[in-house]
């Protein structure tokens, strides 16, 4: 018996779904653009035959005409049909070619990439309930994830969230001691010890590739008051810390109770433990838009598997909301916790100990 169904709603069904088939080849193309340089050589050329910027980019000539039309079909770069050439328009290059600008998505798409790369054993993962390490994700997942992050930290971290959380900027400003944990390839760490010389930042993640790569580029920038260490979140190591921050890393943790203990336990008496996490209201039913989709998403494949693998395992996933948050932290033994900034991605917490 052939079922019935509404035909209005699934012709929109249909079309929501071709969207995002659509998107999907859409954003392997751009990850592709992004890999081999061609965004970068178009936006230096300008509009250009196939021919020509093949040449610049260094890629295979035919392949590259498939390409320039895909993405030309896609609205992610201009075709002029009477001279056959290529362009970039200023809003395609922001998004597309502008590396370390908040609006630039290639590391969000490199962030994509890495989850399907390893479909396989995340279809194991999610059919066995079983746990996946950090460490057993593609090495794009590392790299995307820092790329997706560091913009938005770099335009908001010092300038606006630190600023935000009470007494703690004079402090960093004269000097002051921070840790800053589940650190990743650096980024925050870095930001507050070029914006803060004479504050002595630690970073700490459990992830040892991710600690060397942050100590070569602290190198390479010539940073002197960052350190790195690979450590777990509930035993790096001092005390007295002015300042302990966490970003987008808190929901990942097997044990985000015991970790917040350890923290409240390393910082002053009135000092500051910082939770920057993804922004997201109090329940499913309030986050039904397409942010929330796509966390959910990464949730579903990234953060749930990794706190799993880990100790405890409370699998707070990418959309907990601020009042679970707050409520981790209560139960850690921080009885002042206040929502202090946001912007559309994050919320920023300061929990006083």
């Amino acid at each position: 018996m052939t079922p019935s169904y509404n035909e209005k709603k699934l012709q929109e069904l249909q079309g929501r779904v071709m969207g995002n088939a659509a998107g999907a080849v859409g954003l392997l193309m751009a990850y592709i653009g992004d890999q081999t340089g061609i965004y970068r050589a178009m936006e230096e050329l300008g509009p250009c035959t196939h021919e020509t910027l093949a040449k610049k980019a260094d890629v295979d000539v035919r392949y590259l005409r498939e390409w320039l039309s895909s993405n030309a079909a896609m609205g992610y770069i201009e075709y002029n049909a009477e001279v056959d050439t290529f362009h970039l328009t200023p809003e395609q290059a922001a998004i597309f070619s502008r590396e370390g600008e908040p609006t630039c998505m290639q590391g969000f798409f490199q962030a994509v990439v890495g989850q399907y790369a390893t479909h396989d054993t995340a279809i194991d993962i999610f059919k066995s309930g079983e746990g996946r390490p950090w460490e057993d994700h593609h090495s794009c997942c590392f790299c995307g994830t820092d790329r997706f992050f560091r913009p938005g930290y770099a335009s908001s971290l010092t300038s606006e969230w630190i600023p935000s959380l009470k007494g703690v900027e004079p402090t960093l400003i004269s000097g002051g001691k921070v840790a800053d944990i589940g650190c990743g390839l650096g980024a925050s760490s870095l930001l507050m010890g070029e914006a803060y010389p004479l504050s002595q930042i630690h970073g700490f993640d459990s992830h040892g590739a991710s600690i060397e790569s942050a100590r070569n580029e602290a190198n390479e920038k010539g940073i002197k008051n960052v350190s790195f260490e690979q450590v777990l979140a509930k035993e790096f190591p001092g005390k007295d810390y002015d300042l302990v921050c966490i970003f987008d890393a808190l929901h990942d943790m097997g044990d985000p109770v015991g970790a917040a203990r350890h923290i409240k336990k390393s910082l002053k008496p009135g000092g500051t433990f910082m939770v920057v996490e993804p922004n997201a209201a109090d329940s499913l039913k309030e986050n039904m838009n397409l942010f929330s989709g796509i966390m959910y998403g990464f949730s579903t494949t990234i953060c749930v598997p990794v706190s799993r693998s880990q100790e405890v395992g409370l699998c707070l996933g990418a959309q907990a909301g601020e009042k679970r948050i707050a409520d981790v932290l209560r139960e850690a033994g921080f009885s002042s916790v206040n929502r202090v900034a946001e912007t559309p991605t994050n919320m920023v917490l300061q929990a006083i100990a």
